[in-house]
């Protein structure tokens, strides 16, 4: 049952191929309001000229019927048009304010997302200042402006300084490591493993600690 519920209301939702459809009826009212306007141009009289003659008999130099019928068929298409032009405009309007909700949501959530990850991330305690080519470091995805969070066993909770990573570094030489940074407010993770390379120690960068 609750299934039905649902799609029931989904059907019920306003779309844009709704908005095409009802503009495809209101040009079709129009093209009949034409044609019937172009019958009485044909008679040579317009949807409020007189058919009677100055005696006040019917004239009977025009076709009564068709005038009448054309004049009648105008009123009600003219009727249904203005009922179909508020129907589109009802739908305009529901259309544009769901796309307005969807948006509003849609920001929210990215928001509310930042916001969670901010709290959830611990605070870095050092920064990532410069990156060798060809280094361990480069080659794990680690970037200048990278604030560390994690390294290896060393994190936010138990660091004290950089002896705390070059004792990390010295004990995993050909092993990966496990290095969490953040990077433009968002948490990045990479595998690094020191090793022997062309260049100065076994990672290739240098980092710096954050004084908080």
């Amino acid at each position: 049952m609750k299934m039905t519920e649902e799609n029931t209301s989904e059907n019920l939702e306003i779309t844009m191929d709704d908005v095409k459809s009802l503009i495809q009826k209101k040009d079709e009212i129009e093209e009949q309001i034409k044609a019937y306007y172009d019958v009485l141009e044909d008679q040579g009289v317009g949807a409020e000229d007189a058919l009677v003659d100055a005696e006040g008999y019917p004239r009977a130099d025009v076709n009564l019927y068709q005038i009448r019928t054309a004049r009648h068929n105008i009123s009600c298409l003219q009727n249904d048009h203005k009922a179909i032009m508020a129907e589109i405009e009802e739908a305009l309007h529901k259309l544009h304010a769901r796309e307005k909700a969807k948006r509003d949501q849609d920001e929210a959530e990215v928001q509310e997302e930042l916001m969670e990850q901010q709290v959830t991330l611990p605070p870095p305690f050092a920064r990532v200042d410069a990156v060798t080519q060809g280094s361990p470091a480069c080659g794990a995805g680690l970037r200048v402006g990278d604030e560390v969070i994690e390294f290896g066993s060393v994190n936010t909770e138990n660091f004290q300084n950089l002896q705390n990573i070059a004792a990390v570094v010295q004990h995993s030489e050909g092993k990966p490591l496990r290095v969490t940074v953040v990077r433009n407010g968002q948490k990045a993770q990479m595998s690094l493993t020191p090793q022997r390379w062309s260049g100065r120690g076994l990672l290739g960068c240098n980092i710096v600690p954050i004084h908080r």
